[in-house]
């Protein structure tokens, strides 16, 4: 697949970048991407949530009223989950949510979101840029030039730029990440991936090809 590269200005520089079949235009696998997404997001969660049951919360051990007699049903502790302030039954424990998954997998499930992204027209190619100072205004030019201003954007580079980083960061529908960091979540929840030219290659070296 061929897509024309761009300038800075939204025009067409007359260079063209290939996309390899092997990266762009493979066969989806629809539930690896599935797994690598649920792998993303249960890396980022926390785990530390936790309630207390009965033997941890504060309060008398003492029979609260005698066995028999009351006309009700028997009570053993204050603490007792049935009781306001009592402890909690089967609450949540601190656990870990992380799971294992295999390269490959998480290889395919890449390429199958970027063979999606492919077919569907939502990739650009922006030449190789860079600016001097962070300038959200500058970056934001370069966003509207693309037609992208108003659509949640991935920018993906060859290799970590601090002052587009930093440009980019107050806005709230644009994403800047290095080719290595590249992973199935972004490309999925972005609308449109502009990659810069020379970060097309850094993806092939990623997956050796």
């Amino acid at each position: 697949m061929e897509v024309q590269v761009l300038n800075t200005a939204g025009k067409e520089t007359g260079r063209a970048v290939v996309l390899n079949d092997q990266i762009f235009g493979v066969e989806p696998n629809d539930h690896a991407i599935y797994l690598d997404v649920k792998q993303y997001l249960a890396n980022k969660r926390q785990g530390t949530h936790a309630a207390k049951e009965r033997g941890e919360v504060a309060g008398s051990t003492k029979k609260i009223k005698k066995q028999k007699g009351t006309g009700g049903a028997r009570a053993g502790s204050i603490k007792s989950p049935l009781f306001r302030g009592g402890g909690r039954v089967f609450g949540p424990r601190p656990r870990n949510y992380s799971f294992k998954l295999n390269k490959k997998v998480k290889a395919l499930a890449r390429k199958s979101a970027l063979t999606y992204k492919a077919q569907s027209s939502d990739i650009l190619v922006l030449e190789d840029f860079s600016l001097e100072v962070p300038k959200t205004k500058a970056f934001m030019a370069i966003s509207n030039s693309l037609n992208i201003a108003n659509k949640k954007s991935l920018f993906v580079l060859p290799d970590e730029n601090k002052n587009i980083y930093l440009s980019s960061r107050n806005l709230q529908d644009v994403s800047v990440v290095t080719a290595s960091e590249l992973s199935t979540y972004q490309i999925m929840n972005a609308k449109k991936i502009v990659f810069l030219e020379s970060s097309v290659g850094k993806v092939e070296e990623q997956f050796k090809i």
